[in-house]
């Protein structure tokens, strides 16, 4: 299986998502933010990062890049799709998922290992951890705070679209504690913290976050 790992000018952790693929037992193959082909990969990762130097909006310059346009036709044929961090917002507003990111309530950057909870486990990303599972993976931003309107996050909530949840009052203040989202087919995942970094216990604070991409491997053999 083919995974591509989006760089964009300002990303971070494209090299730590691709060795997070290759550890979970697929190929990452890197994707340049001009490209436009896939390169025949089965899924997309969108890391986290500064993409184009968070100028006008985090994520809003990279939304249009030529890659993303690849991406957004081929989610629109079922490819799975996750965004991590600024990737999740790159998601969001390239329209692939609800809602935005803005900045954290009190205004400072927020850098700490922090606990999960699943809610959604039907996920191509989650399918590997058990419902109700906690788990701690790093958090790290400055703009995380999830928001939408009422609408919206009852519709979330209402067809079990919130995949990831803050343990505790959220670092961020996000809104009912949203740490990640799915579109309605569990495809397209986007989340703030970062899986990437807690794949093994010797470089993170656990390898909880390995879970995420070998749900994807489970996800695209069942198919």
């Amino acid at each position: 299986m083919k995974v591509g790992v989006i760089t964009f000018p300002g990303t971070l952790d494209d090299v730590d998502a691709a060795r997070a693929v290759r550890l979970a037992g697929a190929e990452a193959v890197s994707l340049w933010h001009r490209d436009a082909d896939l390169r025949g990969v089965d899924a997309v990762v969108v890391p986290g990062g500064f993409s184009y130097g968070d100028y006008l909006r985090c994520g809003a310059i990279a939304s249009f890049a030529p890659v993303m346009t690849e991406v957004v036709a081929a989610a629109g044929r079922g490819m799975p799709v996750l965004g991590i961090c600024n990737g999740f917002q790159i998601l969001c507003e390239a329209g692939l998922l609800p809602g935005a990111l803005v900045r954290n309530a009190g205004l400072h950057f927020v850098c700490r290992d922090q606990w999960l909870r699943v809610e959604r486990t039907d996920t191509a990303w989650t399918g590997r951890y058990e419902a109700g599972a906690e788990i701690i993976v790093p958090l790290k931003s400055m703009e995380g705070r999830y928001v939408a309107d009422a609408a919206t996050l009852d519709s979330l909530e209402g067809e079990g679209q919130v995949v990831l949840r803050y343990l505790g009052d959220p670092p961020n203040g996000a809104l009912r504690e949203i740490a990640g989202i799915s579109d309605p087919s569990g495809r397209i995942v986007g989340m703030m913290p970062h899986p990437e970094h807690a794949v093994d216990a010797l470089t993170g604070p656990s390898d909880d976050g390995l879970g995420v991409f070998l749900s994807l491997l489970d996800a695209m053999v069942s198919v």
